[in-house]
């Protein structure tokens, strides 16, 4: 039974539908004309089965070749182009026989004649993806489709992996986040000056309230030698400090309003993370982004901008969400909940409290429909934002 289900396997892949349609066809006018004694149907019968025969000897023989798939770029943002191509080199030591090449590319298919080819030629195609929206293009794998010119049966074989181009939500420049610095010993260092830390910095002289402790002694014997009277010098040091922007948005479909709102403010919401996560990058932030199932969390913002490209509505919600944020990111200093108009106000102030209090929280109300505004409840930031391009302005006013 295992080798017949092998063998009905093998058929499948190479058996085309129109090949199956032969086939029954052929098979159902050979019976006819055994029932019926119609002559007619045994030729046509014949003739079908006689086609599909003829159909196998294409399929014999191998195609050798290597096959490089470039994407330049590979990350782009909504509206931009990407530069593709192949490379087809026939590796095998005889010419090989024109053949068809496949590429799938999102959701059409891409198909390119390839020449004869002599031992060790090259042929290239090129072309260009235009990218519309956020999200996630699959490029590939491409192949090879050898069989017979009705497209009977066909042998495939893949010679690339799948691609993929992630394609960022347009953002807006923000102005630099200031906010959420939480001194760490073991953080970077900042050109804040501080009495009491880890990076050494300079001497200076002692003035009344300085910490004792700080002195250091055996410059200042040499220093009132040198000078002849009474001179302390103390320790001056750089603060170090280290700050985690983690971003949260809610995944919930019921969140976003109503159905013809709902993917253009999702959108917008994306748009509003993107751009954090790019200013929080920009000023030596640690980054975190949770939306659903997808979560990344460190200092290349890359990895973040990708889980920005792969996110979209789910059921996982806000709190789970921002839980989840809590254990990947311990350390968020500043906290950004991005939510649509929908969702009810306590979902986002649990969310909220899953962090604990030193933690500087902003929440974004994505509403097309609303007013731009900046209102505080109980220690949470609220900015309710129309679009995308009024982020920086209410982010800026929230900050003062």
């Amino acid at each position: 039974m295992r080798q017949v289900r092998g063998v009905l396997q093998g058929l499948g892949r190479v058996v085309n539908p129109l090949g199956w349609l032969v086939l029954a066809l052929g098979t159902l006018a050979l019976a006819g004309a055994v029932w019926g004694g119609w002559r007619e149907l045994a030729v046509l019968g014949v003739a079908c089965l006689l086609l599909l025969l003829a159909s196998l000897p294409f399929l014999v023989g191998r195609t050798r070749v290597r096959v490089d798939l470039v994407l330049e770029p590979a990350r782009v943002a909504a509206g931009e182009t990407v530069s593709a191509g192949i490379d087809v080199t026939n590796v095998s030591g005889r010419r090989m026989l024109p053949t068809i090449f496949e590429l799938p590319v999102g959701d059409s298919v891409h198909r390119y004649g390839i020449p004869t080819l002599a031992p060790g030629a090259r042929h290239e195609e090129s072309f260009t993806v235009r990218t519309e929206r956020r999200g996630v293009i699959g490029v590939g794998p491409a192949t090879t489709r050898r069989g017979d010119p009705l497209s009977l049966c066909s042998r495939d074989t893949e010679w690339t992996d799948l691609h993929e181009i992630l394609v960022r939500p347009p953002m807006v420049p923000l102005d630099a986040l200031g906010a959420g610095l939480l001194r760490d010993l073991e953080g970077v260092e900042t050109e804040a000056i501080s009495q009491s830390d880890l990076a050494f910095h300079t001497l200076r002289e002692y003035v009344p309230g300085d910490d004792l402790r700080h002195v250091h002694w055996r410059s200042s014997a040499k220093a009132m030698a040198s000078a002849g009277e009474s001179q302390l010098l103390v320790r001056q040091y750089l603060d170090t400090r280290r700050s985690h922007a983690t971003i949260v948005v809610d995944d919930l479909p019921a969140s976003w309003g109503s159905e013809e709102r709902r993917e253009e403010q999702f959108e917008t919401a994306m748009s509003a993370a993107a751009s954090i996560i790019v200013r929080a990058v920009l000023d030596d932030f640690e980054a975190s982004f949770v939306c659903g199932a997808h979560a990344s969390s460190g200092f290349d913002g890359h990895l973040a901008l990708d889980a920005v490209c792969r996110a979209g509505t789910g059921r996982v919600g806000l709190v789970p969400a921002a839980r989840k944020a809590a254990d990947i990111a311990s350390d968020t200093s500043l906290l950004f909940l991005v939510t649509g108009p929908d969702a009810p106000f306590e979902t986002v102030l649990r969310a909220s409290a899953t962090f604990p209090p030193e933690v500087r929280r902003i929440a974004i109300v994505v509403d097309s429909t609303a007013t731009n505004r900046v209102t505080e409840t109980g220690g949470l930031t609220v900015l309710h934002v129309a679009a995308k391009e009024d982020l920086p302005g209410l982010l800026h006013w929230s900050a003062r």
